[in-house]
């Protein structure tokens, strides 16, 4: 070569002008939202009309369109036109294998009377094989659109669903899941008769005559659940797996179209979390989940030293809270109660698990450093849960910012509102509950429980309690645009009946507990819930601007696109 030093020269200069490119590259976007009416969540800087984002994160966040420097060669970019921009919806308190298991089985959320759901039935049964459990999820009898001949509290006899399935066990969940009706068949595989007493914790619904008419409240499933494990253990655990990652799969796709990007699930078992953590490792989530550990005190003690795992799989799973009850549900009659139910005299509910327990539960959070997350829906279940947290706050006077939640808190006394505040307990509470229990909870509680203690949103925010707010899917949709139009309008979706308009939230805390509340909810609050630099990219594009449209436009409101880690999953 005739001149070897300029080739050097040459060659150098080349992988230098490389390097400079590269390097150039890393300063692009790899994506920018643009034309957006931005609602950051942020109150340092509100509104914004452009995000940047780069490596799954937010880049940038920009009042106007100048852009142009952060847009490279590779650098996709989505014009929202005009539309609304927010954080991704966060789903405070849901069920995510419940909800996936809901869109595989029988699903009664939209049956409107009993007949509709025997004919479901009967259709499922023709196809299933003989001794073939059929399972089902969202009947509620307060929400039917005919009258029963025979019922007892709008409870249907099991004649005509035992007709329609004689060779099948049928089990079907109440909504709330805090109750089931069976058919003959299920009864006899599990033997129970009219001699059958009931479980502490728990009712079989009998007549005047003391049969059971097929439902049972509470601890009273226990006995179908055990026997649908045990015929469960007659199937492969590559079949079980299948199903339940079929339905996980199913719960992904729901969420995402419906603009959800993190969901807190409000109880798993240890083989479920081992599995999410397989799948979050292989990158297989689309969403990001949130889990509470749910097993009894025995099987949870001395198993809690792995725990807190916190974003495993860049972000996708975080667990670290543990989870109890002391109630079930007011459709069911089982939210434990002060005084009576109005339509139930004599009777205040029922305390689902023990109270020795649930302190022994706690503990072990105090223990391990968990949050710890109780379900409480009457106001005496909410007083007591308030008190074991505060034994526990006293005992522990080193630890700080625990965050300690109550799933639900749905009915209060007045007096313990305040308390919220003092102990800094979050109130998990679901804004669609309380529009479709509307219906039944004067019915239920009486005009003056109704009034000041039932979804008592404007009185908990007064007070400075942090509000999470969810669906508590599959036993509502997890569309968190329905849940938001509840917490705002307090209207149901079907007649515009209003109630008790004076609890309501404004549209920015429904925004708020949608978003940052719930990431405060889960100590995620630095990565999530508001478009910030160098939080997590997950974003929604929304149809309408729901700090601003007409109320009645909120329900047609269209999510656009759901971005997760600045990759879209979703788009109309």
């Amino acid at each position: 070569m005739k001149y070897p030093f300029l080739s050097l020269l040459l060659l150098t200069a080349f992988f230098i002008s490389c390097d400079s490119d590269n390097s150039k590259d890393t300063a692009f976007a790899d994506v920018i939202i643009k034309n957006g009416v931005v609602a950051t969540m942020n109150t340092a800087s509100p509104t914004a009309k452009s995000i940047a984002i780069k490596d799954g994160r937010i880049l940038k966040v920009l009042a106007d369109e100048e852009f142009s420097s952060l847009v490279g060669p590779k650098t996709k970019t989505i014009d929202a036109k005009g539309n609304f921009v927010m954080p991704g919806f966060i789903e405070g308190h849901g069920h995510f294998s419940g909800l996936g298991k809901s869109l595989i089985n029988l699903n009664f959320l939209k049956s409107k009377n009993w007949n509709e759901i025997v004919s479901q039935v009967k259709t499922a049964a023709k196809t299933a094989k003989p001794g073939e459990w059929i399972e089902g999820r969202g009947w509620h009898q307060e929400k039917w659109d005919k009258k029963l001949d025979r019922q007892i509290h709008g409870y249907p006899y099991h004649d005509e669903l035992s007709a329609v399935s004689p060779d099948n066990p049928v089990v079907l969940y109440h909504a709330s899941g805090h109750a089931l009706f069976a058919n003959e068949k299920a009864m006899q595989l599990v033997g129970i008769t009219k001699e059958t007493p009931d479980l502490e914790g728990g009712e079989i619904v009998k007549d005047v005559s003391g049969q059971p008419i097929g439902v049972f409240e509470e601890r009273a499933m226990t006995p179908f659940k055990d026997a649908y494990d045990e015929y469960l253990e007659s199937i492969s655990e590559e079949e079980k797996y299948a199903v339940w990652k079929k339905g996980i799969d199913l719960a992904e796709a729901d969420c995402l179209k419906k603009g959800v990007t993190s969901f807190q699930d409000a109880g798993s078992t240890f083989l479920e979390i081992d599995r999410y953590e397989k799948l979050a490792k292989e990158k297989d989530l689309d969403i990001r989940l949130w889990v509470m550990i749910r097993h009894s005190y025995e099987e949870m003690k001395g198993k809690l030293t792995k725990f807190p795992i916190i974003d495993i799989g860049d972000h996708y799973l975080t667990v670290r809270a543990v989870k109890s009850e002391v109630d079930g549900a007011l459709g069911a009659f089982g939210a434990w109660l002060l005084k009576p139910y109005n339509d139930k005299p004599n009777f205040s509910g029922q305390n689902t698990t023990p109270i020795p327990e649930v302190k022994n539960i706690g503990e072990l959070a105090m223990q391990n450093d968990l949050q710890f997350c109780v379900h409480a829906i009457g106001d005496r279940a909410n007083r007591v849960v308030l008190n074991i947290f505060e034994e526990q706050f006293n005992t522990n006077t080193d630890k700080k910012d625990l965050r300690w939640r109550i799933e639900h808190a749905q009915h209060l006394d007045p007096a313990d509102i305040p308390r919220f505040k003092k102990l800094e307990v979050i109130a998990s509470m679901q804004g669609i509950h309380c529009t479709s229990d509307a219906l039944f909870v004067e019915k239920r509680l009486g005009a003056e429980r109704s009034k000041k203690g039932a979804y008592p949103w404007r009185s908990l925010l007064d007070a400075g309690v942090v509000i999470a707010n969810g669906t508590d899917a599959p036993v509502e949709d997890v569309d968190p645009i329905q849940s938001f139009y509840a917490s705002v309008t307090r209207k149901r979706a079907d007649s515009g009946f209003e109630f008790f308009e004076e609890q309501k939230m404004t549209r920015m805390e429904g925004l708020h507990s949608y978003t940052l509340g719930n990431a405060f909810a889960a100590f995620e609050e630095k990565q999530k819930g508001s478009i910030e630099v160098g939080k997590l990219a997950d974003i929604v594009i929304l149809s309408n601007n729901l700090l601003t449209c007409k109320d009645e436009e909120i329900l047609g409101t269209k999510v656009l696109y759901t971005i997760v880690g600045g990759e879209v999953r979703f788009e109309l």
